[in-house]
């Protein structure tokens, strides 16, 4: 199926590493020149020289409007436009919240929230002018049902998952679509120290009795930023191996 992303451009945050770099691969795979944003900007190099394609990487901290719009502005001179923007930075301090502090919460909400709303807010008004964009939103099944020692985790992506559709009833007049894709636990460089035996565990909760991959969820990601999802706005979506089943 060709899922009319040939020339299109996207911005990928998160793009250094785990499931953000897979969409990058991925994207690039598709036909799509990434420019891949990270805090770490030579993760975010070494994911666009495997992308291949024109692929660039520039360095961004999503907690700041200011450096997010900046980086798009340089897109939008460079390339021309931004057809697509994957929100996948993210970032969480596992443990009970009755022992986590006010930087926890900070953090956590900062990157994962606010992250998602400085960047989205960017590339607003390029695609408004263009006449359409793709907007897809990385969550999390943490926000759907809540997650065990991931209080603030699951608030900040449940507020993802309704800052999503509130955008997409705003701009889809403007042929901006936005939505969301929810992974369940995912085998990424953040849970390295996943062992046999608590895979095995974690596992069990999950229909299809196995951890999900990153390729898993970008899969996913590419087809809602694509034509294939022509008609899909403001819909949340989870590719967790049936966790969640809302």
């Amino acid at each position: 199926m060709d899922l009319g992303l040939q020339g299109k451009v996207a911005m990928v945050t998160g793009a250094g590493s785990g499931i953000g770099r897979q969409i990058a691969l991925d994207l690039a795979n598709e036909g799509v020149t990434v420019v891949g944003v990270d805090l770490n900007e030579a993760n975010a190099q070494a994911s666009a020289d495997e992308a291949g394609n024109g692929a660039l990487a520039m360095a961004l901290d999503v907690t700041s409007f200011t450096a997010a719009s900046s980086v798009v502005e340089r897109i939008v001179a460079d390339l021309g436009e931004i057809n697509i923007l994957i929100n996948c930075a993210g970032a969480w301090r596992a443990g009970l919240f009755t022992e986590s502090t006010p930087e926890d919460w900070a953090f956590e909400v900062n990157v994962c929230l606010m992250g998602v709303i400085n960047c989205t807010r960017a590339v607003l008004d390029p695609m408004i002018a263009q006449g359409g964009g793709k907007i897809v939103n990385i969550a999390s099944d943490a926000g759907r049902i809540g997650e065990f020692r991931q209080a603030v985790y699951s608030g900040a992506k449940a507020g993802v998952i309704g800052f999503s559709k509130a955008v997409a009833r705003e701009v889809g007049k403007s042929g901006i679509h936005v939505n969301c894709v929810c992974p369940g636990y995912t085998k990424t460089p953040g849970t390295a120290d996943l062992t046999e035996e608590m895979e095995a565990r974690i596992a069990k909760a999950y229909p299809l009795r196995k951890i999900g991959l990153p390729q898993d969820v970008s899969r996913m990601a590419v087809v809602m930023a694509s034509d294939a999802a022509s008609h899909a706005t403001g819909q949340t979506i989870s590719v967790s191996g049936g966790y969640s089943m809302v």
